[in-house]
C-alpha cells in the first residue's frame, strides 16, 4: 500500500502557510507528483465546525487532522498540511502516529510582519479586542514555537517563491531517500 509523505506544517495566521502549499502543489503536480493540500481552516469549516478554539478543542482538531492524513496520504504522493498547530503535544503525537514519511515544516516570521500582511484581518480584530484567542498573539491563546522541526523558514526575510523553492527542494530530497 502506498504511504504518501507529509508535511505538516506549523506557524501564525498569516506567516504563509497555504500560499506556500498551493504554489508548492501547482509545481509539484506539474511534475508528476500527485499532491494533496489538507488546509487547517479547510478541515475545520467542512469537518469539524462543532469544535471552537479552546486549548482542547484545538488539539482535538489536530488529532482528528492527523487521523485525516493516514487516510488521505494512500491517495497522494505529497501531503501538505497547513495548520497553526499551536501546541507541541500535538505535533508530537502527529509526528508519532504518522511516522515515518512525516515532516515537521515551521514557518515563522516577526509579529509586526503579519501584523502588516493581516490577509484575514484578524490581527487588526485581535488589537480592537474583537477577537481574543488569535493564536500567537492574545495573552490566552500561547503558541509553542516548534524546537526540532525539519525545515524552518523564515517568511519575513524570503519571498514567497523563495520560500517556495526552498520548501520544494526539501520535498524532493525526501522522496530520493
Amino acid at each position: 500500500m502506498k504511504q504518501g509523505l507529509i508535511f505538516w506544517f506549523s506557524g501564525l495566521s498569516g506567516v504563509g502557510k497555504t500560499t506556500i502549499a498551493n504554489l508548492v502543489r501547482e509545481r509539484l503536480n506539474t511534475r508528476n507528483f500527485k499532491v494533496s493540500v489538507l488546509d487547517g481552516d479547510d478541515v475545520r469549516n467542512r469537518l469539524h465546525r462543532h469544535l471552537g478554539f479552546s486549548e482542547l478543542e484545538i488539539k482535538e482538531n489536530n488529532k482528528l487532522i492527523a487521523e485525516l492524513c493516514e487516510s488521505e496520504r494512500e491517495l497522494a504522493d505529497i501531503l501538505l498540511v497547513p495548520v497553526i498547530s499551536p501546541y507541541a503535544e500535538s505535533r508530537t503525537k502527529a509526528r508519532q502516529q504518522l511516522s515515518p514519511g512525516f515532516f515537521e515544516i515551521y514557518l515563522f516570521a516577526e509579529i509586526s510582519i503579519l501584523e502588516n500582511r493581516d490577509t484575514k484581518g484578524f490581527y487588526v480584530k485581535a488589537r480592537n479586542g474583537e477577537m481574543e484567542n488569535l493564536i500567537g498573539y492574545s495573552p490566552n491563546a500561547p503558541y509553542e514555537p516548534p524546537e526540532k522541526s525539519d525545515l524552518i523558514i523564515n517568511t519575513g526575510t524570503v519571498s514567497v517563491n523563495e520560500a517556495r523553492d526552498e520548501l520544494i527542494s526539501f520535498i524532493l530530497a525526501q522522496c530520493a531517500q
